[in-house]
């Protein structure tokens, strides 16, 4: 009868008992936790929509409706444009605008980061869009200026200028320079394509190739490894610089010998 029992209790059974105990309590108090911030994220998620709807409201439903179905010649629909676009937008200063014209300029942000959020999760709300890259995105240091030199001056530098130092474009229109830009508002502004700009979607030019743009870019920071930038718009200006003080310096040269000889 002692056998039959020892075979069918072993003395290791309490401490497994226990240690399946504590794993079902651990698996429960998990998963209640994460169903609780599931519902806290959704939460501040949702009062963050409510708050953006108030200030879209106040400061933008006057050109964009209410709805943000945009008006005729006045503003276009945000629906489907996603927080993306919304975040480089009112984060760059350009929205609102101040005055109308070919061209909304960058100024100082009128909102802060929290009402940009906040503005950028109502917009995304009302229709499926592009997202605000992460960190690990826009990061240069995990680029590769190199290829993004290629890919900058393949899809970029015909107006931005071969090294980012921007341009002049037809009626009254302009690509800024992009030095003083983010990283997050240029990876927003590629994946968005802002006013005259093309929109470089993840087919275009991948987000790997977006980082190695703004590597590229940032590496600017470092100043011309040739001396002057000489407004950096390329050869153009390298070339006439030559020709101005090289011809120049012949021509005084030229007339300082003749002058000695007669």
């Amino acid at each position: 009868m002692h056998s039959l029992a020892r075979r069918r209790y072993h003395r290791a059974a309490p401490v497994v008992l226990v240690l399946l105990l504590l794993g079902l309590i651990t698996g429960i108090a998990a998963f209640v936790m994460s169903t609780t911030e599931a519902r806290a994220s959704e939460e501040v998620a949702a009062d963050d929509v409510t708050e953006g709807q108030k200030l879209f409201a106040a400061n933008c439903a006057s050109c964009h409706g209410l709805d943000a179905q945009g008006q005729d010649g006045v503003a276009p629909s945000l629906v489907g444009v996603g927080a993306a676009a919304v975040d480089f937008q009112v984060g760059t200063g350009r929205m609102p605008m101040q005055a109308s014209g070919p061209q909304a300029p960058a100024k100082a942000p009128q909102f802060a980061q929290e009402q940009i959020n906040q503005l950028a999760a109502f917009v995304a709300s009302l229709g499926a869009g592009p997202a605000i890259p992460t960190e690990e995105q826009v990061d240069p240091e995990l680029g590769d200026a190199a290829n993004g030199m290629a890919l900058f001056r393949t899809n970029c530098a015909m107006c931005h200028g071969s090294v980012g130092g921007g341009g002049a474009l037809t009626q009254g229109k302009f690509a800024p320079g992009l030095w003083e830009t983010t990283p997050t508002h240029l990876y927003e502004a590629m994946l968005t394509g802002p006013q005259s700009m093309p929109v470089f979607n993840d087919a275009n030019i991948t987000p790997d190739e977006k980082r190695d743009i703004i590597s590229f870019i940032a590496a600017q920071d470092d100043g011309s490894p040739g001396g002057l930038r000489l407004g950096a718009i390329g050869p153009v200006a390298e070339g006439l610089w030559g020709w101005l003080i090289g011809l120049g310096l012949i021509i005084a040269a030229t007339v300082w010998i003749g002058a000695r000889s007669s």
